[in-house]
């Protein structure tokens, strides 16, 4: 086990290296100047030199690369252009909002996945597997925006159950507003998210289910529900847990459309209003914290493959990483 956490703590560590390279290389080749966020309109040429002298976006671009990266080495996120406060700490506070919605919507949408997409593989010939099925291909064809959209309308707009958007401003000290407000947001990220699980945990169960291990095991006498359990579940969740792990750090990056759906103060609301201020250190700060829990939530989901999988754990030891 050791020197295979040891790869793919290597492997994770020079993956966020070059993703800090590219983030930095493509941000600055971005149109715009973050000095004009800090000037009127009409400014003058010395007075936009000197708001890029204060920020230090006229240095070359190598000492900026240098300046970030001695920076993220002590855990600083850098200061913000326009706030002129710490970019970490406001990260932080953001993500008191996005990872609560994105784990909520997560383990939400599994436990629609999962039995549905079970239902669907086992009642194939049925007209409720068909719906199953059916429902989830037009799930997947569902923009998140616009679902949220019909939501807030029904729910909140009409019903008045529960509120349109926002977030309460004392945040998780007020713990009964907090979870109101996330409600319809959760609802909306798990019901797109399952309906591509579904297809996902569909294959998986039918591929089990003409398996045959699992034949060879009713032979011998098992009912079907001891044979999927010792034999199937196992083997199905091998796949299943790949795409989990991709689906949590989409929904993870794509939470930027929700947030801003339902008026949430997340990462993707912060990352919105730094493309719209050309505020580099905040468009870094969150790209980079994103990219570091993409990397992890891979790192975690290939870790359990390996696992729950005999064919990959004898890899723990040795083998490619």
């Amino acid at each position: 086990m050791a020197p295979y956490l040891l790869r793919r703590f290597a492997f994770l560590l020079v993956s966020l290296a070059l993703a800090s390279v590219v983030l930095f290389v493509l941000l600055r080749m971005l149109p715009g100047d973050p000095a004009n966020a800090l000037t009127s309109v009409g400014a003058s040429p010395e007075q936009i030199a000197a708001a890029r002298h204060s920020i230090g976006s006229d240095k070359p671009l190598p000492e900026q690369f240098a300046r970030w990266i001695g920076q993220l080495a002590t855990g600083d996120l850098g200061t913000s252009f326009v706030s002129s406060l710490p970019v970490g700490p406001e990260v932080g506070s953001r993500l008191s909002v996005t990872v609560p919605l994105t784990l909520a919507a997560f383990l939400l949408a599994v436990l629609i996945a999962v039995p549905a997409g079970f239902v669907a593989a086992y009642k194939r010939h049925t007209w409720y597997g068909a719906l199953l099925s059916g429902a989830s291909q037009l799930g997947i064809a569902v923009p998140v925006f616009w679902l949220g959209m019909i939501l807030v309308a029904v729910f909140a707009l009409n019903a008045g159950w529960l509120p349109a958007g926002g977030f309460p401003p004392d945040g998780w000290d007020q713990p009964g507003e907090a979870v109101r407000s996330l409600v319809l947001p959760v609802v909306t990220i798990a019901l797109v998210m399952s309906a591509s699980l579904i297809r996902y945990v569909r294959s998986a169960t039918l591929d089990v289910l003409g398996s045959d291990y699992l034949r060879t095991a009713r032979a011998l006498g098992s009912s079907f529900g001891r044979a999927m359990w010792r034999h199937g579940l196992r083997n199905a969740s091998v796949p299943v847990v790949s795409v989990l792990g991709i689906e949590l750090a989409s929904t993870l990056l794509g939470a930027v459309v929700v947030e801003s759906v339902y008026a949430l103060p997340g990462l993707g609301s912060m990352l919105a209003t730094g493309i719209a201020q050309h505020d580099y250190p905040v468009i870094q700060g969150v790209l980079f914290v994103s990219t570091l829990a993409v990397l992890l939530i891979g790192f975690a989901a290939d870790l359990v493959q390996r696992i729950i999988d005999p064919r990959l754990r004898g890899r723990l030891s040795g083998g490619a990483p």
